[in-house]
């Protein structure tokens, strides 16, 4: 079952900073014009120039690009440093389309600049995952209080860095 306060991103930042989550949880969100965040968006629309671009969905998930013809949704990034929260980011839109009916999809992860592909499904077992994450994200974003900071390499360049740090 979908969770109403979940989306991708929430899915990606639960992986990466649960501060983070709760921040842009909460509406916070830094990212519009800092510019780690616009070469990625850059590099997902020129990584596939004659195709539709951020599909968006009804819970405000945003398809980077589906291929219909071959039922396979790309997640474009920049890096695979946070590979694993691509990942699951990527597996959330298999479960999403999935509960809507939306069957035999699989994913891709494309870093361009890395010139790397990843072939993602969804198995029986991620879709307990997911729903494992659902609940867990729930307690994060509903907690009173942010989360602690962490202190990671990553930080320096995280839009939130300022807000977490000054």
């Amino acid at each position: 079952m979908l969770n109403p306060r979940v989306n991708g991103t929430k899915i990606s930042y639960y992986f990466i900073c649960h501060r983070k989550l709760w921040l842009f949880d909460r509406q916070l969100q830094f990212e519009s014009d800092f510019s780690p965040v616009e070469e990625g968006k850059f590099i997902s629309e020129t990584t596939y120039p004659d195709e539709r671009h951020e599909i968006k969905l009804s819970d405000g998930a945003v398809l980077d690009f589906y291929d219909k013809k071959h039922k396979v949704v790309h997640e474009v990034k920049k890096s695979d440093k946070m590979e694993e929260a691509h990942l699951w980011q990527l597996k959330y839109y298999l479960y999403y389309l999935k509960s809507y009916g939306v069957n035999g999809v699989t994913g891709k992860l494309d870093y361009p600049k890395l010139k790397k592909t990843l072939d993602v499904e969804l198995r029986d077992e991620d879709e307990l995952r997911i729903q494992e994450i659902f609940d867990d994200m729930t307690r994060v974003v509903t907690q009173e209080k942010a989360p602690e900071r962490i202190n990671k390499k990553f930080c320096k360049t995280c839009a939130y860095y300022e807000f977490c740090w000054a």
